[in-house]
């Protein structure tokens, strides 16, 4: 096996101590740095895992990579800071605040030959993983993602917070340009929007509607893709999911369609027995996601190869949830 990647954290909060736990245990990485302008919060996560405490980005050295996990609105200046120095940077997601700003990291990146990958961790969701093994060409999804207020990221609308997971899901699935978009947004504790629903036009035809909130009394994480080839109906949360097919009745044509429909108004149980359709559960492993993804950010990192969501992905995503929330606040007024 390759000698252990150094890697440093930079912001302690919840989702960076996190990643400092799973980067500590992985015989792929060794954590050298915990790095939080918060020296208390730096020293406490840090000294778990037998790590460096630093305040301050010049203090880091004798690392290849860092994973930031800051607040949004500094994912710019710190993810470019540390490319600047030829560092490969995991950028939790979204990738930046603005357009203008992971356009410019993703310059950084190539222009320094660095590895830039942004964590949209619903990639490495098991059910997602799964999903990603079967062919088909989805034509229409709905996501729903709907929690209790966190108290994290308000400083950003729950497009950005939220709903740019599933924004990420989608694009990815489709595989085609965006056409049009229209949403709608409302702000409820705060000035940013905390409820937001958007339909997404895609160049191809297809369509997809995203829900989602973090005023809600329950925690939801679904994603529904309808295509010629199946149905598939995904718990994030869960981790499971369905795959609904045409079952060997349709496939083999020997069915009296017809007949077979009277029969199911009267006895829906029957028609389905009839092999119209099948249900499948979905085979899934248990691997964390977000050790998932710092697996794949660190062979990315030393293949010298494109990770698995790269700046670019990023990008689009953020390019999208930023005309959904310009769309909402269109329609506010």
């Amino acid at each position: 096996m390759s000698e252990p990647v150094p890697v440093a954290v930079v912001g302690a909060g919840r989702l960076g101590s996190i990643h400092a736990r799973i980067l500590a245990a992985m015989p792929e990485a060794e954590l050298v740095a915990v790095v939080d302008i918060d020296a208390e919060r730096a020293a406490e996560v840090a000294a778990r895992h037998g790590a460096r405490a630093l305040t301050r980005l010049d203090q880091i050295e004798g690392v290849e990579a860092c994973v930031v996990a800051v607040p949004t609105v500094e994912h710019h200046p710190v993810a470019s800071r540390l490319m600047m120095r030829g560092l490969s940077c995991l950028v939790e997601k979204p990738i930046a605040t603005t357009v203008a700003e992971a356009e410019d990291l993703c310059r950084i990146a190539r222009d320094r030959e660095v590895t830039l990958m942004v964590g949209h961790s619903e990639r490495f969701n098991p059910v997602m993983r799964a999903l990603e093994k079967l062919p088909f060409e989805a034509r229409f999804i709905d996501s729903q993602r709907v929690s209790p207020f966190s108290f994290r990221s308000a400083d950003i609308g729950v497009v950005l917070d939220m709903m740019i997971h599933d924004i990420d899901i989608i694009l990815h699935l489709v595989k085609s340009p965006v056409k049009a978009v229209h949403a709608v947004g409302v702000p409820v504790i705060g000035r940013n929007e905390d409820l937001a629903n958007a339909r997404i036009v895609f160049e191809n035809g297809a369509v997809a509607n995203a829900t989602a909130s973090r005023v809600a009394l329950k925690t939801e994480r679904t994603v529904r893709v309808f295509s010629g080839e199946l149905y598939a109906t995904l718990d994030f949360a869960k981790k499971e999911g369905r795959i609904i097919r045409r079952g060997p009745a349709l496939e083999s044509g020997e069915l009296d369609i017809e007949a077979a429909l009277e029969e199911g108004m009267r006895n829906p149980l029957a028609f389905m027995q009839k092999g119209m359709v099948t249900i499948e559960t979905l085979g899934l492993d248990d691997v964390e996601p977000l050790l998932a993804e710092n697996r794949a950010f660190l062979a990315a990192h030393r293949t010298k190869t494109a990770p698995p969501v790269t700046g670019e992905d990023g990008l689009v995503a953020l390019d999208c949830a930023c005309r959904i929330v310009a769309s909402a606040r269109e329609n506010a007024r």
